[in-house]
């Protein structure tokens, strides 16, 4: 009488099981790896070669190859091998060639796009482009920068810093600035609005109706804002609004404000009146560093939740969406928490500073 072959178990421990688990519903597993970790726990249950191939989908030769890997080199045996894949179709030398003249942008050109040095060297752009990334290249992107020429530039940014890393106690520290020249654009005809399958638009030209300066406090401990607009940005207005400040704030407490090194905040009216009130303490950033200010972090989003993307008939209109903007953000305010210590930052500045002294002086 025919007896047929016993099916032969794979052997899976409980710990194995639980990573080839954790691999198949894990969302940046590759499909390669989920394929062969599905081979692997049915195999484990029991099920021969030829019921693995039918449940998972893949000819039994695969399963065969794959329960035999497992079999010998445990889950590190699901890992493809060393040289696996095609090999490069061009060169060693002509892919150095590729990723250098990245830096060096073609005469007459700003920078390489991925068609145009495809075309200089001979290649696909598809083989540009896989370069490119894989040795994190964007010609494409561009960061502003400016590093700040200010001599007591330590001083201060140890001063304003310290604000954010360790607050005063009874005391508020707010951070504030000018929002000049927010302009009241009205789209000359209405845009689509999002929707399944479209994005929104909007005209790229407008009509414009004036402008106004926006001025903020920032309270850094609890991310509320005193804000006020105006038509001129002059001492003056700098001044009424130091005083809507005075108003708004518990009179017990002392003021931290961190300030650019704008004219208007060193007027002399304004130095007179803050003598007066000796509870107000200006902490100025140095120079060409807004970044250290957290109100223009506020700024930014201002201007992407509101500014840019509407359209405003008057100045008028334009200040009463700001405000309904910043009453709602006030009702459920968000913090902006300086994290980063001070000696990074200034290690990294002190190596952006080395670097442009090596670009300047190859020059």
């Amino acid at each position: 009488m025919y007896m047929s072959r016993p099916i032969e178990v794979l052997e899976v421990d409980a710990v194995q099981r639980a990573e080839l688990e954790r691999i198949i519903r894990a969302p940046t597993s590759s499909q390669r790896l989920v394929l062969r970790a599905r081979i692997i726990l049915a195999r484990g249950q029991g099920l021969s070669q030829e019921q693995t191939a039918h449940t998972v989908g893949v000819q039994r030769l695969v399963v065969s190859k794959w329960s035999k890997r497992f079999a010998r080199s445990g889950l590190a045996g699901l890992s493809d091998e060393a040289g696996r894949g095609r090999p490069y179709a061009i060169s060693a030398t002509r892919r150095q060639r590729v990723i250098d003249r990245c830096v060096r942008p073609p005469p007459g050109r700003a920078r390489w796009t991925v068609r145009t040095m495809a075309e200089a060297e001979g290649v696909s752009p598809a083989t540009v482009q896989r370069l490119w990334r894989a040795n994190d290249i964007k010609p494409h992107l561009t960061r502003t920068f400016k590093l700040s020429n200010d001599v007591h530039f330590e001083e201060k940014f140890w001063d304003v810093i310290g604000l954010y890393l360790d607050p005063p106690d009874r005391a508020l520290v707010l951070c504030c600035d000018e929002k000049s020249q927010c302009q009241a654009l009205e789209r000359t005809q209405p845009g689509l609005p999002l929707g399944i399958g479209h994005i929104q638009t909007r005209t790229h030209d407008y009509v414009r109706h004036g402008t106004l300066t926006l001025f903020a406090a920032l309270n850094y401990l609890d991310g509320k804002i005193i804000s006020r607009v105006a038509q001129k940005h002059t001492h003056r207005q700098w001044l009424d609004f130091l005083k809507q400040i005075d108003a708004e704030t518990p009179a017990e407490l002392h003021l931290h404000l961190i300030v650019d090194n704008y004219s208007t905040h060193k007027h002399p009216k304004v130095k007179s009146w803050l003598a007066r009130h000796p509870r107000f303490h200006l902490h100025f950033t140095p120079t060409s560093s807004s970044w250290m200010n957290l109100v223009e972090r506020f700024f930014r989003d201002l201007t992407e939740d509101v500014v840019r993307p509407g359209s405003f008939t008057s100045t008028r209109q334009l200040a009463e969406t700001i405000f309904g903007y910043l009453n709602e953000r006030n009702l459920a305010p968000r913090r902006y928490v300086w994290k980063k210590s001070g000696h990074e930052i200034l290690a990294s500045i002190q190596r952006a500073r080395e670097s442009l002294a090596t670009e300047q002086a190859q020059k």
